[in-house]
């Protein structure tokens, strides 16, 4: 329960304000929140997964470099997709009523590429080192998805209030400074 709880805690506080708090904010003003909040909650169950293995078997050990580049290039490919727009027909409108499943993918693809290398990636791994991989990994998980689940909540908020050419153009906005702050990140370190 430990590690449970000091996971919680770290991983909440450490995903506040981070950049896929935003995205979950950008995502809730396209998609129903709970889509999104499954694709969050697939995506970081599967990374931490893979993170608290990590620290298992290599403790601190992690090339993030070339997860940083390519995750950032990613990400200027989200802005540029985002930028551009989709137009859908009238079937396809409907369906996108009756159905989830895409928004899910498309979150759950989106979170995961955004949680490789991440701070909170590389501090699952750090407390896994330290204490019980499950308690850390379903702590981490609980914690990123509640810090998440407040970003929905305003997400969904600001979608109400915001024509969807502003939405449009601050997401890509984001992305593209997300991308940036990514593939610089290898150069500061």
């Amino acid at each position: 329960m430990e590690a449970f709880w000091i996971s919680l805690a770290v991983i909440f506080v450490a995903e506040l304000g981070d950049k896929s708090q935003l995205m979950a904010m950008t995502f809730a003003t396209r998609f129903k929140p709970w889509p999104v909040l499954a694709g969050i909650t697939l995506a970081t169950a599967v990374v931490h997964l893979v993170s608290v293995g990590l620290g298992g078997l290599m403790g601190d050990f992690l090339p993030t470099t070339a997860i940083s580049v390519a995750a950032g290039v990613a990400f200027l490919g989200f802005a540029l997709w985002t930028l551009r727009g989709d137009e859908l027909t009238e079937e396809e409108a409907q369906k996108a009523k009756r159905t989830t499943r895409s928004a899910v993918i498309a979150v759950t693809v989106a979170f995961f590429l955004a949680e490789l290398g991440d701070k909170t990636m590389l501090a699952t791994i750090t407390l896994a080192t330290q204490h019980g991989w499950f308690g850390t990994w379903i702590g981490s998980t609980v914690g990123m998805v509640a810090a998440d689940a407040l970003a929905i909540a305003v997400g969904r908020l600001l979608g109400r209030n915001l024509p969807e050419k502003v939405i449009r153009y601050g997401a890509a906005a984001a992305f593209a400074v997300f991308g940036v702050l990514l593939l610089a990140e290898p150069l500061l370190a």
